[in-house]
């Protein structure tokens, strides 16, 4: 097949996942209008089939997405079908498939992790996810469970059935479709609009709304199953899906709403630990678990991230030192001579005299062990607060601060450092240097005059010249 063939077939297939899900959706909704009773192929094969269907347009969706964006909310989609699968075929064939009972639950808990780290993605412009964020989305989540639930509990145990636990479980969707829809909205107060926040919020609302329906019929008149409100689950996450296929505006809400949110969701997980040593019998243990999840993460959060910022200060250092000598590079010297404005001090600019013919006879190795050698004598010479640098070859610079005298003076020392010669390997090396200086005067093209003046005292052998101003 050739490319553009192939590109067809690809677009074909990215057509039949999106509009599949929809019409998928539209037959189910036919065939229960027509035929009311719940059956295996609209309630079993169609409906969880256009669920599946959604994974598959996330998962394929514009490469403008962040592929955690397309993973997180594809895998979530998937999650929650094989979920809905399983609950489903429960109904229908229930001596095949009650062993299957805890897969469903535990697959309906995992969308929500899936499906908030989808959503930030899809509402950010970083596309490196880091360790720290991933821990982020962890917190928040299981801190906001940990409150939520500890405040939705008892209120649901009047009107729910069953033990703690298993009303624990029941309020946990709801809770976690709670935390999605902040988030979302949070996108709309922060983002610009776009038919991709637009489409975010209206699947997210739709989702929990039909999840929050679900748990009031539950606790009232009882919940009939295969109803025409159960597709609001399947339209909800299916324009989650589409919400991909359009750009939107992304920005960085990451790094403006999560560590606020991480740091709530620390505090309050703290205070309902503490809450228990003090009352033991106010909370059920297991609301306690990701209460006490959310803190140990936060622990695992805080070294990553002082590990994260020793790797960028390191970094950081690196880009602005020199390999060979470890004297600061160019562009820090660049950088603190713009730093200079009307400060006074003077610029040096030393070029050795001889290194290159060191350099061909001994060869490089001795070369770079001459400047790694001439380096530390230069330092011993330059004033405590003033900086040396190599800036490339046998070429060196000198910010001192003070007047012009201290200037001199200083380079006066740095040439009487090379007097005596410099033993490499089993050869005594004699260099000299060369050096400019100009006063700092605030003008433009300062290294272009030090370099001036460097050259001259090359020429006339003084050693060091002065530019004068």
């Amino acid at each position: 097949m050739n490319p553009s063939g192939f590109s067809r077939a690809r677009a074909g297939t990215y057509r039949f996942l999106r509009f599949g899900a929809v019409l998928a959706v539209l037959a189910q909704l036919g065939i229960r209008f027509v035929f009311p009773t719940p059956a295996p192929l609209p309630d079993l094969i169609l409906f969880n089939g256009a669920v599946f269907l959604a994974a598959g347009a996330a998962y394929f969706s514009p490469l403008f997405n962040d592929r955690w964006a397309a993973s997180g909310i594809s895998g979530a989609l998937a999650i929650w079908a094989l979920g809905s699968t399983i609950s489903t075929a429960q109904s229908f064939y229930s001596s095949s498939f009650h062993v299957w009972r805890g897969f469903s639950d535990i697959s309906y808990s995992l969308f929500y992790p899936l499906a908030l780290m989808g959503i930030l993605r899809t509402l950010s412009s970083r596309k490196k996810i880091r360790a720290t964020e991933l821990l982020d989305m962890a917190i928040i989540s299981l801190g906001a469970t940990s409150v939520l639930a500890s405040i939705l509990l008892k209120p649901a145990m009047i009107r729910l059935d069953g033990s703690a636990a298993a009303v624990f479980l029941a309020i946990l969707y709801p809770i976690g479709d709670i935390i999605l829809l902040v988030i979302v909205l949070l996108a709309i107060w922060m983002h610009k609009p776009s038919l991709r926040t637009y489409l975010l919020l209206l699947g997210v609302t739709l989702f929990a709304a039909t999840d929050l329906y679900f748990i009031w019929k539950s606790a009232t008149t009882g919940y009939s199953f295969a109803s025409l409100v159960d597709d609001g689950w399947v339209v909800g996450l299916i324009l989650i899906s589409e919400s991909l296929w359009h750009p939107g505006g992304e920005r960085e809400l990451n790094t403006r709403v999560i560590p606020i949110a991480t740091l709530v969701s620390l505090l309050i997980s703290s205070g309902l630990l503490a809450l228990a040593v003090l009352r033991p019998s106010e909370l059920p243990t297991f609301i306690l678990i990701p209460a006490f999840a959310t803190l140990s993460l936060s622990f695992i959060r805080m070294s990553v991230a002082l590990r994260e910022a020793r790797e960028i200060k390191d970094e950081r250092a690196l880009a602005r030192t020199d390999e060979l000598t470890g004297l600061p590079n160019r562009r820090r010297f660049i950088t603190a001579l713009d730093e200079l404005k009307n400060t006074s001090a003077i610029l040096l600019l030393l070029d050795l005299d001889g290194f290159k013919k060191v350099n061909d006879t001994l060869g490089h190795d001795a070369g770079d062990e001459l400047l790694r050698q001439i380096s530390l004598r230069f330092s011993r010479q330059i004033p405590k607060g003033d900086l040396l640098a190599r800036l490339g070859g046998d070429e060196f610079g000198a910010i001192i601060y003070g007047d012009t005298r201290h200037g001199i003076e200083v380079a006066n020392s740095l040439r009487a450092s090379l007097a005596y010669p410099a033993e490499i390997g089993n050869h005594s090396v004699t260099v000299g240097v060369s050096i400019g200086a100009i006063p700092n005067d605030n003008k433009p093209e300062l290294m272009r005059r030090a370099d001036e003046a460097m050259y001259e005292a090359k020429r006339s052998g003084s050693g060091v010249n002065l530019f004068e101003l």
